[in-house]
């Protein structure tokens, strides 16, 4: 059974409940908190181990909130699972490039959210390959010493920029990167990549990539993903 602690912010009673039942359930200790002040109290002096957060909070939003963590040298590296409403795209970009790790919009499936909290949670504990080391995933095999892709054993030819944004995606499978974290990612070898030609890139990785384009997912209205299963 895991032991980690999640505080989770949300200021309807009924998702707060809902939220905190489903999660106690699968054996985690939840800590609750309706308003953004209170979240950041709690994260500071609980040091949870993830933070469920609601955007739509009275006084200090959700945003606040997660850039505020963010910024503190004690909590940023608390990842963040954000709760937001289907018409929040903007909001949800914002959240992901203030170091959010995942989202899910409401209405939601208790099931889904559960998943999505483990997913994070391994994430984190999990150490994630750095730029040099050798990446085995699905059919890929990438080294970013040679700049080598295979796709089934096989080959691939990739631009400097194409081999630049896969490379980056495989990194952290299932965390979703919005197109200025992309173009961030790569902009120190290619000064024209924008974030409208992050599109173009990936369609035209994803072709390369044959069998293995289908993993590179497509997030609407946020950005990419590169599938973890």
């Amino acid at each position: 059974m895991p032991e980690e602690r999640i505080l989770v912010v949300d200021d309807e009673e009924d998702i707060l409940e809902l939220v905190r039942f489903n999660l106690a359930k699968e054996g985690y200790q939840v800590i609750c908190a309706t308003t953004g002040e209170k979240a950041v109290e709690i994260t500071r002096s609980e040091l949870p181990d993830l933070v469920v957060l609601d955007l739509m909070l009275p006084g200090m939003a959700g945003l606040e909130v997660a850039k505020f963590l963010k910024n503190d040298a004690d909590t940023q590296n608390i990842p963040i699972v954000m709760l937001t409403a289907k018409g929040e795209e903007s909001d949800i970009v914002t959240g992901l490039e203030l170091g959010a790790d995942d989202y899910v919009t409401k209405p939601f499936s208790p099931r889904i959210l559960v998943a999505r909290v483990k997913a994070v949670l391994r994430r984190q504990v999990a150490k994630p390959p750095n730029g040099s080391e050798v990446v085995k995933i699905h059919n890929l095999f990438i080294h970013p010493g040679r700049r080598e892709v295979r796709v089934d054993n096989k080959p691939v030819d990739l631009t400097f920029t194409e081999f630049g944004i896969l490379s980056y995606l495989v990194r952290r499978p299932g965390w979703v990167f919005t197109r200025s974290q992309i173009v961030d990612a790569v902009r120190g070898a290619d000064y024209f990549v924008t974030d409208r030609s992050v599109d173009v890139q990936i369609v035209g990785l994803r072709k390369k990539l044959g069998p293995g384009g289908k993993f590179i997912e497509t997030v609407r209205g946020v950005g990419y993903r590169f599938k973890e299963y």
